[in-house]
């Protein structure tokens, strides 16, 4: 049985996010770049089949050059193999994004390479695009299941569940299949120095998808409009505390 992950390398958005001068980028001169982290869970939920049930696991990415330092971080992870569709640092849409993946898919078909399950994660941590994964499937003509937060996969088939309002939606479908997954289906782990150490020794498949035109046109990135902070200090020391007790009354959280 052989697993795809598809991920995505975004900007660290825990700190202070700033525009370039045009307006059409998110300035990264002082920010790192990770997977994407719905993607880094459908990593860890591929690297524990490979434990648990000895699948060949392969992880895909669509982006620069500097892409590959994602790619290391899911090898590290334990994943086994790696392709880059490597680009000139334009952002690609969605439909252009699955249809660059399909290729991919098929020339690995075409290798003596077949998926039985594709993974990727529900949405983009940056653009927070929903789509690709779903493109990908209706291309392929295969099942997919979204938003999952648990996955069964036993005698070619797999059971999906998904969070819905007052319980669960269940989902049996036949292999092969689509899969997108939602953070929190696991707690991914950490890569270990020794994993570093052998994914930097491991060749990376590189492939040049042609550059796809149309679809979404990006024309302006705008940062939402910030929430304004109010601080009051209440006093130092004992005296401060007879004003604690008073805003936890008027929050409610403790009784006159």
């Amino acid at each position: 049985m052989n697993v795809l992950v598809c991920v995505k390398r975004v900007p660290f958005t825990g700190g202070k996010i700033n525009l370039t001068a045009d307006g059409q980028e998110i300035e990264t001169k002082h920010l790192g770049f990770t997977i994407s982290p719905h993607e880094e869970c459908a990593v860890e939920e591929a690297v524990r089949l490979s434990e648990t049930q000895g699948v060949s696991t392969a992880v895909l990415t669509l982006g620069p050059a500097p892409a590959e330092e994602q790619l290391r971080d899911a090898l590290a992870m334990g994943i086994e193999r790696a392709i880059l569709l490597e680009t000139d640092g334009r952002e690609w849409d969605p439909a252009a994004t699955a249809n660059a993946i399909v290729e991919a898919i098929r020339s690995e078909q075409a290798d003596g390479i077949t998926y039985d399950a594709l993974f990727f994660g529900n949405e983009a941590g940056d653009t927070g695009d929903y789509q690709v994964g779903i493109r990908v499937a209706h291309t392929l003509d295969l099942p997919c299941v979204t938003g999952i937060k648990a996955l069964e996969i036993k005698d070619g088939k797999a059971i999906a569940r998904r969070e819905a309002s007052g319980g669960q939606e269940v989902y049996e479908v036949s292999l092969p299949a689509v899969f997108t997954m939602k953070e929190g289906i696991n707690l991914p782990r950490y890569p270990p120095l020794m994993g570093r150490l052998k994914a930097k020794k491991k060749e990376i498949k590189r492939l040049q998808p042609q550059w796809q035109d149309g679809g979404l046109a990006k024309t302006l990135l705008r940062l939402p409009k910030g929430h304004e902070k109010q601080v009051e200090i209440l006093g130092k020391g004992l005296e401060a505390a007879s004003k604690v007790v008073e805003v936890l009354q008027k929050l409610g959280i403790v009784q006159p």
